[in-house]
């Protein structure tokens, strides 16, 4: 592909946001940075991926690390500013990818290469997702798709001047409840077609 492109891919959960940056990742033909990202940042490296997996996307606990010369004691924040630079590095290189979280639509606003998008859902579409996917109750479907909203919105709304969600901050916002994953991974993929036609 000579055509540069970087698709930036927000979700809430249960809107089946990875599965559409999967799928446009295979339509286009693009390595896609997702859960994978800690251990592209680490290959060749004497660490433990596993160890650093509960801090991916996490914001920092305040009142437990501190920053000292531009230096924090925070996991949570090294592995974040890993992961931004990893993504501006590989923007700046002029490759191609798509990029699920870790505030990329922040990070590389701007670049001629980005699309951003924000996967978004219904209340009961997003629920009934999760209970099938996890195999849940509804009670306990509802306390993951909170927990991790709130989540995704903390670390965003950490690192980030601009709110996580919020429709102004990304170039196209798409509720997938309502014509459904493919359809709306056709949407996208169209849209992306229309903004760089020589693709």
């Amino acid at each position: 592909m000579e055509q540069q492109l970087v698709i930036s891919v927000g979700r809430e959960f249960g809107s089946g946001g990875h599965l559409i940056a999967e799928t446009l990742a295979k339509r286009f033909d693009l390595p896609l940075y997702d859960y994978n990202l800690l251990a592209e940042i680490t290959a060749g490296k004497d660490i433990d991926v596993s160890q650093l997996k509960k801090y991916d996307e996490a914001p920092r606990i305040r009142f437990f690390h501190r920053t000292v010369k531009g230096h924090s004691s925070s996991p949570a924040v090294n592995i974040a500013q890993m992961q931004f630079d990893f993504i501006r590095k590989k923007a700046e290189a002029g490759e191609s990818f798509v990029i699920v979280g870790r505030c990329a639509e922040e990070i590389l606003r701007g670049h001629p290469a980005l699309v951003s998008i924000f996967i978004l859902g219904d209340h009961d579409a997003k629920l009934d997702r999760i209970r099938r996917l996890y195999n849940l109750t509804t009670e306990d479907a509802e306390s993951l798709m909170q927990n991790t909203n709130r989540k995704r919105k903390n670390y965003h709304n950490h690192y980030c001047k601009t709110k996580w969600g919020d429709s102004r901050n990304y170039e196209l916002s798409i509720n997938s409840s309502r014509i459904g994953y493919d359809e709306t991974t056709d949407i996208i993929e169209d849209y992306i077609r229309h903004r760089f036609p020589e693709l």
